[in-house]
């Protein structure tokens, strides 16, 4: 395996009965790379974080994480890697500090790990309070500071600004950005905000119905996607009747608002307002615009356009 593989997946299969929940994929994320891993409910996405944590045995295929083949037992090589996966937990009835000092004995790092940590997190405020005490956005930041506490080469996160207000996701946000590009910290993580993946991923794949049916850069996204102009108009029916019958423009997609969407011959613009207005229309709108990851995830998955 390449030096530079900090994760890698092989035939991955996770079957419960006859659910085929992961259903062998491969993927590889490269050292200092933030990979952002999007699928719904249900697509297997959670199932394979945990297979790549080797917190479950899978029914076919192998993990490497940081060159060593992980499973069920295999302890050394986390002591490397920063995790939080699904919700934050931690001792409710210890404080922030108490709760990362455990961290601390279990991977390893030294005393002065603490304070740093809570000071990247920005816990100071909260370090002496009981972690049953804090807000969800505070709970989140300490199961963060966790992940980060040894300084891994290699993070493994799933929905890590669940619970965070804006201000705290820009933050980190910046802060993986931060990690990955000045300490070539590797980024593997999974989240429903769709925006940040687009912002933060350098490469995203997506997992639908237990298979990987896209892994692509963010250049490849600007690539795929679908670019149209948006034209808003009196009669969208009647105008996707005209543009095909005049212009030879097919294709048009209108919507129940009266927003029409044109794919071929966007670059008509000029051309495609004229008809529309010398033919009675009322022209309100006229754009063009290009399918964000949102749209794009929506489209590749079967979900509304």
């Amino acid at each position: 395996m390449p030096a530079d593989i900090v994760i890698s997946a092989r035939g991955l299969a996770k079957h419960y009965g006859p659910v085929r929940a992961v259903d062998g994929i491969d993927l590889d994320v490269h050292r200092g790379e933030v990979y952002g891993f999007l699928g719904r409910n249900g697509s297997g996405k959670t199932t394979t974080i945990r297979l790549l944590l080797g917190l479950i045995r899978p029914t076919d295929g192998e993990v490497t994480v940081l060159g060593a083949r992980i499973k069920p037992g295999v302890q050394s090589v986390f002591a490397r890697v920063g995790y939080l996966v699904e919700t934050a937990t931690s001792y409710p009835n210890l404080t922030v500090r108490e709760n990362l000092d455990i961290q601390r004995r279990l991977t390893g790092a030294p005393p002065r790990a603490i304070d740093e940590t809570i000071i990247l997190l920005r816990l100071d405020r909260y370090a002496d309070r009981r972690a049953g005490q804090l807000s969800l956005g505070n709970k989140q930041r300490l199961a963060l500071a966790r992940a980060l506490l040894n300084q891994p080469e290699a993070l493994i996160l799933d929905e890590p600004v669940n619970g965070l207000d804006p201000a705290g996701i820009v933050e980190i946000r910046k802060l993986l950005r931060r990690l990955a590009d000045e300490r070539g910290v590797t980024v593997f993580l999974s989240s429903h905000i769709l925006s940040e993946i687009a912002q933060l991923a350098d490469r995203i794949g997506i997992i639908h119905e237990g298979l990987i049916v896209e892994d692509l850069s963010r250049e490849d996204l600007h690539e795929r996607s679908r670019r149209c102009l948006i034209v808003g108009v009196s009669d969208a029916r009647r105008a996707a009747a005209l543009l095909d019958r005049q212009l030879g423009i097919t294709g048009a997609e209108h919507t129940p608002e009266g927003v029409l969407h044109v794919f071929e011959g966007r670059e008509r613009a000029a051309e495609i307002a004229r008809l529309l207005v010398t033919s009675g229309l009322d022209v309100t709108q006229l754009c063009l615009a290009e399918e964000d990851l949102e749209d794009y995830f929506m489209r590749l998955t079967g979900g509304a356009a």
